[in-house]
């Protein structure tokens, strides 16, 4: 699966998963074969960071 490109669509995109579907941001990445520190990155570079305890980026 291709994940948005636009860092504000794979935030959107990220938080959906996390909230419906994975019990983590590990959980998601094995499944989706993403890469969980280019997603960290990328998001990281637009001000959100992965918050564990609530498994979202935020």
């Amino acid at each position: 699966m291709q994940l948005p490109e636009d860092a504000f669509m794979l935030l959107s995109f990220i938080n959906m998963k996390l909230r419906d579907v994975y019990p983590s941001l590990s959980a998601l990445c094995d499944d989706l074969g993403a890469s969980e520190a280019a997603i960290r990155e990328k998001l990281a570079a637009v001000g959100y960071s992965y918050d564990e305890a609530a498994n979202k980026f935020v």
